[in-house]
């Protein structure tokens, strides 16, 4: 069967993305022998989404992106996976631990039965992953992140859930009485990958592929906040599961995207937990312990005396001249944005990279570096008026790490720019910071 492939650009990378491997070479005996098709397929990431960027601009005359919205989006793809650099993956390690005690059948990992079996009952599980994420509030925390945006893009692809990861293990376990971890270890990321490409305004119908298979057409109804579109079409790589219980729903009106509320930020700490604080307070407000739990475990739209899925009565009603929140902010910030954006970026390809080799407290601090930067960025793009405290003390935290080591440029003929770059930065933002602090002492006067 297959042999274990390194990562790099190999085309296997880029197939894996539409889910055109074989079984033959997608088979593995041991799990450390199963690609990281994931990392294979990055580069690929990137390419695909420029190519969108180019062919919306001149098939459209506008852009398909804009800067805050695709930095948060790349942005919440980093954060969800800070977790693997401490910890396996949830769901490959609850596998495991379920097939190496509890199997009912053994089997065979070179057979392309066991494959094709894996790979729809992964899907028919992430089905109702899917559906229990929207209709459970407690999952929907969790996976609201994915939908946030009001654009539909390649980058929304990325704007995953820094804690969906933790409940979403529970809904695969039954594959783990029956397929070997390591075809499991290949769909799960198959099936990931899959969805990347469906995210996207430009591809409008795939004729009969519609039928049996999840496409961009579908998709944007799953990412609507129209009424038709809210709670519809939840397949992974298949349409099937919804044709056959009852929530599938056809593209007709002009899809308007985004949550029913938009938060209207890109602080991404917030478009990642916000949805948690919310819920707390909100069963506050109910009397009975019963009304308190249904908060959490009842639909987003639930009230007392309303279905366990709640209605839509509350919701603004859309009406396709919705714009979204897209906040004026200079060229120059946005320039900075980037550049800084991008040097983090590198550090965390590298803490990645090198995690094995890395002691545990040089990956908590690169790792926590990371999220300051990500988390400063957000509040710069939001115009906050803490943003010069905050980006202030990033900047002391990244020239103390260029001082240690741990922060690489991201070429090496640029270390002596880079170092004189971030140096100006701390300086701006500190003269920002006492700009600030005279400005509240005058008007305290």
């Amino acid at each position: 069967m297959a042999e274990a492939v390194e990562p790099g650009y190999s085309s296997e990378g880029f197939r894996s993305m539409f889910f055109m491997l074989t079984p033959n070479e997608s088979s593995y005996q041991k799990l450390e022998d199963v690609p990281q098709y994931v990392q294979q397929a990055t580069p690929f990431f990137v390419g695909l989404m420029v190519l969108e960027m180019v062919v919306g601009l001149l098939k459209t005359g506008s852009p398909v992106v804009t800067i805050s919205d695709v930095l948060t989006s790349v942005s919440c793809g980093m954060i969800s996976r800070i977790p693997l650099l401490l910890m396996r993956s949830c769901e490959l390690t609850a596998y495991i631990f379920v097939w190496n005690r509890y199997r009912l059948l053994d089997l065979p990992w070179d057979s392309a039965w066991t494959w094709w079996l894996t790979f729809v009952g992964v899907d028919f599980c992430y089905y109702w992953l899917h559906r229990l994420a929207h209709e459970v509030s407690i999952m929907w925390a969790a996976h609201q992140v994915h939908h946030s945006s009001e654009y539909y893009n390649l980058a929304v692809a990325l704007r995953q859930s820094l804690t969906q990861q933790f409940t979403s293990w529970i809904f695969y376990l039954p594959m783990a009485l029956i397929a070997p971890p390591t075809v499991f270890a290949v769909h799960i990321q198959l099936n990931l990958l899959y969805q990347f490409w469906i995210h996207t305004e430009l591809i409008r119908d795939l004729g009969p592929l519609e039928w049996v298979f999840n496409t961009p057409k579908h998709h944007r109804v799953h990412h609507g906040r129209n009424e038709y579109c809210i709670d519809k079409n939840y397949g992974g790589i298949l349409i099937i599961w919804d044709r056959l219980f009852g929530t599938f729903a056809e593209e007709s009106d002009k899809v308007v995207f985004g949550l029913v509320f938009p938060i209207n930020t890109f602080e991404i700490l917030y478009v990642q937990l916000h949805y948690y604080s919310y819920l707390w307070g909100r069963s506050n407000t109910f009397k009975t312990v019963g009304d308190k739990l249904s908060t959490f475990f009842k639909g987003p739209s639930w009230r007392p005396g309303k279905p366990r899925l709640g209605d839509h009565v509350d919701n603004p009603k859309v009406t396709g001249q919705e714009v979204p929140h897209d906040p004026s902010w200079p060229l120059p910030l946005q320039l900075y944005v980037v550049v800084h954006f991008l040097m983090a970026l590198g550090t965390y390809h590298d803490l990645f990279e090198n995690k094995m080799m890395l002691s545990q407290l040089t990956v908590l601090g690169m790792g926590g570096y990371v999220l300051l930067t990500l988390t400063s960025l957000g509040f710069i793009v939001d115009r906050r008026p803490t943003a010069a405290f905050l980006e202030m003390l990033r900047c002391v935290v990244m020239v103390t790490m260029q001082r240690c080591g741990c922060m690489k440029p991201l070429l090496s003929s640029l270390a002596v720019p880079t170092e004189a770059f971030v140096s100006l930065s701390l300086l701006f933002w500190a003269l920002q910071s006492f700009s600030q602090l005279l400005h509240i002492e005058k008007k305290a006067d």
